[in-house]
């Protein structure tokens, strides 16, 4: 009887130390320091830090709420999204997981759904950007953010946040319909995110009006500004540059003599640009190189820059090359040489004042600000924009 009394003695010692162990081990709430100390003013901090893409910031802000509140869900959510806009998806998805470990509410629940979706569309947009299968990334990832707006719309059909975040997820698959349907959905619900969704839903009517064709055509849509790569991408497999310069280039003929020894000699290859060799998009860089577009050269070292970014004054000489070459008209190179410009910031002396009259005069390009009438030359080239010039190319040349 005794030795069972001092077992069970013995028995709840042991779980008294665990306990007590337990509670040691477990983090302990910081006392507040002032009434806005607080770990909801901490979270609405952080999220408009993130907004502003200060995430240093915004990660201290949600810390300062954790420690106030360890098991605050919302808190961890945001560390989550502070992870996967530093392209840390793997401890991103681990933060939203812990996040789901303390939620209670259905409003915690759905903020975390809406933050899967938002860190798996991040995580797929940055492995398109680097242009790599990025390891971490889960290849059913769209599958994955549709399960969970479908939960997050359970929870609130009227949610703004999921379905304008489900939106950004269709736009990084480049399905503009289901994208352009959700950013509706937004405008019509006329609560939270209206002037963005507003902004992506007319990005995606003027997609929509492009209408690419090729792949490599629809991600450029997206891009907010597009570089050499892209226009020699754009131009040899949306314009089919090629193609186009076969069919209305006119041929000539070289009937003058050769000395037959000089013409049995192969002809030396011109060498290909060092920095494009492993560029995704080698083979239209070699074959705009091949055809010659001027704005679009090798540039004396040797190199091509396939990353610099064009500006409008650019894009616009290389339009008029373009039409000059197809056209014949060797005289569009002259036409408003001497002319008045209609633009406020465009003198007419500049380089590339010809070149803008050529295509504003066709309606190809117009002015960027329709208040002010500034063409806006420095200015950069959307890749949608860079899509409608070339459909407008096509109607013009009915190719």
């Amino acid at each position: 009887m005794i030795g069972q009394l001092r077992y069970r003695d013995l028995r709840v010692v042991i779980m008294l130390m665990a306990f007590m162990l337990l509670i040691s081990c477990a983090p302990k709430a910081r006392i507040p320091t002032s009434h806005l100390d607080t770990p909801e003013h901490h979270f609405a901090t952080g999220m408009k830090l993130l907004e502003q893409e200060k995430f240093g910031d915004a990660q201290r802000s949600f810390e300062l709420a954790l420690e106030l509140a360890p098991g605050y869900s919302n808190a961890h959510a945001g560390v989550g999204l502070v992870k996967a806009h530093q392209a840390d998806y793997k401890n991103g998805l681990a933060a939203m997981d812990k996040a789901w470990g303390y939620a209670g509410k259905a409003e915690e629940k759905l903020f975390i759904h809406v933050g899967y979706i938002r860190i798996h569309t991040l995580s797929r947009a940055y492995c398109m950007q680097v242009g790599v299968v990025c390891k971490r990334e889960n290849k059913d990832w769209l599958d994955i953010s549709r399960g969970e707006f479908e939960k997050a719309i359970l929870i609130d059909p009227a949610s703004s946040a999921a379905h304008y975040y489900m939106g950004l997820c269709y736009k990084t698959a480049l399905d503009v319909v289901q994208a352009g349907q959700m950013f509706s959905k937004v405008l019509e619900l006329r609560k939270d995110y209206i002037s963005e969704a507003d902004q992506q839903w007319n990005l995606m009517q003027k997609i929509q009006r492009a209408m690419p064709g090729s792949i490599t055509g629809k991600q450029i849509a997206f891009v907010e500004r597009i570089t050499r790569a892209d226009a020699a991408a754009l131009f040899m497999e949306e314009l089919k540059i090629d193609t186009l310069y076969k069919k209305r280039t006119p041929k000539t003929f070289d009937t003058s003599f050769k000395d037959p020894e000089k013409a049995a000699m192969k002809p030396k290859t011109s060498a290909r640009p060092a920095d494009i060799a492993k560029h995704p998009l080698k083979a239209d860089i070699d074959g705009i190189i091949e055809i010659g577009v001027r704005g679009l050269e090798t540039y004396p070292d040797g190199l091509f820059r396939p990353g610099d970014l064009i500006e409008r004054a650019s894009y616009a000489m290389m339009i008029e090359d373009i039409l000059i070459k197809v056209s014949g008209d060797n005289a569009l190179a002259t036409r408003f040489i001497g002319t008045t410009s209609p633009f406020p910031d465009l003198r007419s002396d500049l380089p590339y004042f010809n070149a803008v009259m050529v295509v504003t005069t066709r309606q190809i390009m117009g002015a960027k600000n329709i208040t002010t009438g500034e063409f806006v030359p420095m200015g950069p080239v959307e890749g949608v924009d860079a899509l409608l010039i070339i459909r407008k190319i096509r109607e013009e040349l009915k190719f």
